[in-house]
Parts: C-alpha cells; sequence; structure tokens
C-alpha cells in the first residue's frame, strides 16, 4: 500500500508561481512512475503530468506545458510539481498518484493510489 500526501496549494496571483509536493510512504518509492492530476469545480479531473520511476522521462499536458516542471527526489520519496506564470485556469484540486510501473501515463484509471489532493487557487 501506498500512502500519497500532496502539500503546497494555497491561494496565488495570476503570474505567480507554485510548488506542490507529494510524499510517499512506500520505500519502494523509486520502482513507481508518478503522475499530478487536478480537478477544476464541475469539471472531471484531468491530467497534468506524468514522470517515470527513474525520473528521466517526463510528460505534460498540452494545457501546462512550457509552464509546469515535474520532477522527484526518491532519496526524499518525494515528487514535485512547479508551476510558473499561474493561470485562473490552473485553479483546481491537484491530486499525486503513482503507479507501479516504471513509466508513467496519462490515463487516471493507470494510477492504483491516490493522495488526497491540495487545492490551488490562482486569482485574476
Amino acid at each position: 500500500q501506498v500512502q500519497l500526501v500532496e502539500s503546497g496549494g494555497g491561494l496565488v496571483q495570476a503570474g505567480g508561481s507554485m510548488r506542490l509536493s507529494c510524499a510517499a510512504s512506500q520505500r519502494t518509492f523509486s520502482s513507481y512512475a508518478m503522475g499530478w492530476f487536478r480537478q477544476a469545480p464541475g469539471k472531471e479531473r484531468e491530467f497534468v503530468a506524468h514522470i517515470s520511476a527513474s525520473g528521466g522521462m517526463t510528460s505534460y499536458a498540452d494545457s501546462v506545458k512550457g509552464r509546469c516542471t515535474i520532477s522527484r527526489d526518491n532519496a526524499k520519496n518525494t515528487v514535485y510539481l512547479q508551476m510558473d506564470s499561474l493561470k485562473p485556469e490552473d485553479t483546481a484540486v491537484y491530486y499525486c498518484a503513482a503507479r507501479s510501473l516504471r513509466v508513467g501515463s496519462r490515463w487516471e484509471n493507470e494510477y492504483a493510489y491516490w493522495g488526497q489532493g491540495t487545492q490551488v487557487n490562482v486569482s485574476s
């Protein structure tokens, strides 16, 4: 069982930056690919970014490409999402997820473990 705890959300003005963190309980964290997803009010949850188990491969949704960077520190069992040039449409609950494969996925049903989410609000 993998437990994931997100942190770092809050309120930021448009154009600002925020870094989300997701700490994992699993000691074999380095064997898991990780993903970030988000859900805005009234919308379905959507893919944001994913990173391979080693950190060598990343992928981003078009809506955040060039503005977000996913990274991980396997020594700290933590994955990060750095978000820059934030827009009001980035307002959502952000979730991290883990899958017990080395390569990430854009499909949420391919992730077995989820955090509780952290709220990000971007004001205009």
